[in-house]
C-alpha cells in the first residue's frame, strides 16, 4: 500500500516551479554606463547578477557596490530599464535574465 505523499511526489522540474526564497532569486542584467558613468565604472558595459525583484535604489546600490567611484553621482543620475527611465526610488522593478540596465548621467551642454 502507498502512501498519498508518495504518489504526489514529482520530478525535479515541479520542485524547482515555486521558488522558496522569495524575492532573493537573481538573473544576469546587462548594465550600460554612458559619459560621466563610464569614466567613473572604467567600462562601457557589464553583466551582473542582481534579485529579479528589487526597487530602483537597491539596484543603483547593487552597481555602487561593484563600481564605488559612481557613488558621487548619484543625485544627477536617472537609470533606464528596458529603455524607459526610472527615477531612483521604492519603484520595484522586477528584472527578466538579459534586461538592460542603462546609468546615464546628465549631459551638460548649451
Amino acid at each position: 500500500r502507498r502512501s498519498p505523499g508518495r504518489r504526489r511526489r514529482r520530478g525535479p522540474a515541479a520542485e524547482g516551479s515555486s521558488p522558496r526564497d522569495g524575492g532573493s532569486m537573481r538573473c544576469q542584467v546587462s548594465v550600460l554606463y554612458f559619459a560621466r558613468s563610464a569614466e567613473l565604472a572604467g567600462l562601457r558595459s557589464e553583466t551582473l547578477s542582481v534579485p529579479r525583484e528589487i526597487t530602483s535604489l537597491q539596484l543603483w546600490e547593487e552597481i555602487v557596490k561593484v563600481h564605488p567611484r559612481l557613488a558621487v553621482i548619484r543625485d544627477q543620475v536617472v537609470f533606464a530599464v528596458r529603455q524607459e527611465y526610472v527615477l531612483l526610488g521604492d519603484q520595484l522593478l522586477v528584472l527578466q535574465p538579459g534586461d538592460e540596465v542603462a546609468i546615464i548621467p546628465p549631459i551638460s551642454g548649451g
